[in-house]
């Protein structure tokens, strides 16, 4: 921690006698009057050690006492004509230190240095966190770390005023943020907040505004100021445009639709391999960049970025010798993450006809989000789709006609048959399927009121729920 002027009072057991500056003012160094000439840091208070004849010739000199008005006297003598003379010049003093005078100066220089080097090493130990989570999650993780790490909120803006990302109770404070960052002529609710350039003056990319509730200013004004460069870094090397987006979700689009043309695609895109491997991820927590993390694995595969977002989640392709690799790379973060992965792989599938393949997982990632299982591999679920597979197509579609009631004016089933889906893949907890879907829980639960309405099935019974589980899965054949 770092110590104040009472904690410094208490340690020399001396008497505190308030001046000009508070008794909660953190200090930062000890010298000695004849090294004193001004306070390095007005943020800070400076102790100067000093006996009483040196004390009381200082304070007659005008300029001398205006000084040490600034910084916290600290002596081991006491007396009335001491304290007048303090009192007068309006100085902050710790008089009758049990401490010997000759050594009350180095016992608070190691004092002061011990506290230091337990701030620079929680410093460092919170940089070292904070760049392993930029690693895994990008910006969104990085400042959610610093709001959790400095007990407080956080907000990164654009030069332009617009929020990137907040976390803690920054979305509340986003105004006075802005004020702040911006130097505008407002008044701000929230007293104490730092602000931090992202990147060089000439060329900044954010500003960083903290709050925090921490007694250590200066850990957080080390560890934000650290978090800074780093966030700095992040949005210049990892800002995949809108267009290399657009163009993957295009060529998903192509590969799903198969024949001669998806084969045709990959071929340019440098991927020679006769067939491929579905995966379905999504992350547990919006403070997890998929996206990102799901390129640099690739990256670190040699795989083409054969990846896109599809809802809640990414759908994308593998070499079929890599997917058991990237199941492995999904087994090893999940345990370290605080929101955890969920992965589904389909069954290799030729480059022409890949739409099977995405469609096994994208089940056996809802089976992996039901039974919280960080890997499903299709191939290995033996229950729903062992039956079904068995099944002749009429025996299929007799099940899957309980759902006829929900399709379309088009005869398509859309977002009743998708919200039931959700619903039932995450066991009915409505919080966590309203936000997969992205829609309101009443929004949610008036869904599923006219889903029951119409099928006759009840979401309360845990027949009627296998039965509609049941027919969605003949629906997918």
């Amino acid at each position: 921690m770092v110590r104040d002027l009472r904690s410094i009072a208490a340690t020399v057991r001396g008497e505190l006698l308030e001046g000009t500056l508070p008794a909660d003012a953190p200090v930062d160094e000890a010298m000695r009057l004849d090294e004193f000439t001004v306070v390095g840091n007005p943020a800070f208070a400076t102790l100067v050690v000093a006996g009483q004849a040196e004390l009381l010739r200082a304070l007659r000199t005008p300029a001398r006492a205006s000084a040490l008005a600034r910084a916290a006297v600290v002596s081991a003598d006491d007396s009335p004509r001491l304290r007048a003379a303090l009192a007068r010049a309006g100085a902050t003093a710790v008089l009758a230190a049990d401490t010997p005078a000759d050594a009350l100066h180095p016992r608070l220089v190691a004092l002061l240095a011990i506290d230091q080097a337990a701030e620079d090493r929680r410093v460092t130990t919170g940089t070292k966190v904070l760049t392993q989570v930029a690693r895994r999650g990008g910006v969104r993780a990085v400042v959610a770390e610093l709001a959790h790490r400095l007990d407080g909120w956080a907000v990164l803006v654009d030069p332009h005023g617009r929020v990137i990302t907040t976390a803690g109770a920054g979305g509340l404070h986003v105004q006075d943020a802005v004020a702040v960052a911006f130097n505008r002529p407002v008044r701000v609710r929230h007293p104490g907040l730092q602000v931090h350039p992202v990147g060089p003056g000439e060329d900044l990319t954010a500003y960083l505004v903290i709050a925090s509730r921490e007694g250590s200013r200066s850990r957080s004004r080390d560890l934000a100021s650290q978090a800074a460069a780093l966030l700095d870094l992040v949005l210049r090397t990892h800002d995949h445009t809108a267009t290399e987006r657009l163009g993957r979700e295009v060529m998903i689009g192509t590969l799903l639709a198969g024949g001669p043309a998806a084969t045709e695609l990959l071929r340019r895109w440098s991927v020679l391999d006769s067939t491929l491997t579905a995966f379905a991820l999504t992350a547990r927590s919006r403070s997890v960049d998929l996206e990102r993390l799901v390129l640099r694995w690739l990256d670190e595969l040699g795989s083409v970025h054969v990846v896109t977002q599809e809802g809640g989640h990414l759908l994308g392709f593998l070499r079929d010798d890599h997917a058991d690799e990237f199941a492995r790379l999904v087994e090893l973060v999940t345990p370290e993450m605080r929101a955890p992965l969920r992965l589904g792989l389909g069954s290799s599938a030729p480059v022409d006809a890949l739409a099977r393949s995405a469609e096994e997982a994208r089940q056996a990632l809802e089976v992996a989000v039901t039974d919280a299982r960080p890997v499903v591999r299709y191939r290995a679920l033996p229950t729903v789709s062992y039956v079904l597979d068995r099944l002749a197509d009429g025996d299929a579609a007799r099940i899957a006609s309980v759902l006829d009631p929900l399709r379309g004016a088009n005869g398509r089933h859309d977002d009743l048959a998708r919200t039931l889906r959700v619903y039932l893949a995450e066991h009915g907890t409505w919080g966590v399927a309203a936000e997969r879907l992205g829609i309101h829980r009443q929004t949610l639960a008036s869904r599923i009121r006219r889903v029951e309405d119409l099928t006759g099935l009840s979401m309360g019974d845990p027949d009627d729920r296998v039965a509609a589980w049941l027919a969605l899965r003949a629906l997918d054949r």
